[in-house]
């Protein structure tokens, strides 16, 4: 719904795409990895073109006639492609467009007029933080070669939370305690680049199985995590909650990170 009701989740969308611009210039390519593209390998959907996928249902009929028409980037997924066989891990690519939800979303808030090329990357959700981060490893040089690495999930995802009790809480809820634990264990962690308790967040984090009863949509944090490298710190660069357990926090990642977080904070500033 963030695409028909943006609030502060999407406000802050529309500022990063802005900010981006200014202090870094347009990329070359955005690569995104989203909770709802899952695969049994990873794989690149390479199509020449992509269009938005409507890839959810009981939603507003509004959401169906939304478009997102993106380039895709065909010679970024041969480039890929070759970075996997470097580091020796099974990567497939098709010839195949189209943008699930989780993409499509934010870029149109960021990207709002599709001018970038886009390429999904489908993860596969079985696998351990630990090889999502390795995934993110070998994608690394790609972030120095105008390259965008775009994780799209959830920093807390339990919708029984919201929608298994009855009627749902209110959308500006107060936070529950195990969302705002949780929230702040992984920030602290993040900003200490402490990559071990965090590929381990299930066992060490505060309520962790509670806000990620299955954990597809944190999966892509760490894929964006380890594209920024295991020597950076990760800076929480937005925080917002809905129905006082949803929260759409964001990261920066890399050795930019530091530098996106102030020109952020400025532009904020500016505008208050």
């Amino acid at each position: 719904m963030t695409a028909l009701e943006p609030r502060e989740a999407g406000a802050f969308m529309q500022a990063l795409g802005r900010t981006l611009d200014a202090e870094f210039g347009r990329p070359r390519a955005v690569l995104a990895i989203s909770a709802h593209s899952p695969a049994r390998q990873p794989v690149l959907l390479a199509g020449a073109s992509h269009h938005a996928v409507y890839d959810f249902g009981g939603f507003d009929p509004k959401l169906n006639t939304l478009r997102y028409d993106a380039r895709g980037a065909t010679e970024l997924a041969a480039e890929v492609q070759a970075l996997a066989a470097k580091a020796g891990l099974p990567l497939h690519s098709v010839p195949e467009g189209g943008l699930d939800h989780g993409i499509w979303t934010p870029l149109r808030y960021i990207y709002p007029a599709a001018d970038v090329p886009v390429l999904p990357l489908a993860f596969v959700p079985s696998q351990s933080p630990a090889q999502q981060f390795a995934l993110g490893e070998m994608l690394a040089p790609l972030a120095e070669q105008g390259v965008l690495i775009m994780g799209s999930g959830s920093i807390t995802h339990n919708l029984r939370l919201v929608f298994g009790q009855g009627r749902p809480p209110t959308i500006d809820a107060p936070e529950i305690q195990a969302s705002a634990d949780f929230r702040a264990w992984l920030q602290a962690r993040a900003a200490a680049a402490d990559w071990p308790a965090l590929l381990d967040y299930r066992r060490q984090a505060p309520h962790a199985v509670a806000m990620h009863p299955t954990d597809e949509h944190l999966l892509p944090l760490f894929v964006a995590a380890g594209a920024g490298g295991r020597k950076n710190p990760a800076l929480r660069i937005h925080d917002s909650l809905t129905f006082g357990s949803l929260a759409m926090d964001a990261y920066a990642f890399g050795t930019a990170a530091p530098r996106l977080a102030q020109a952020l904070q400025e532009s904020s500033a500016a505008t208050l």
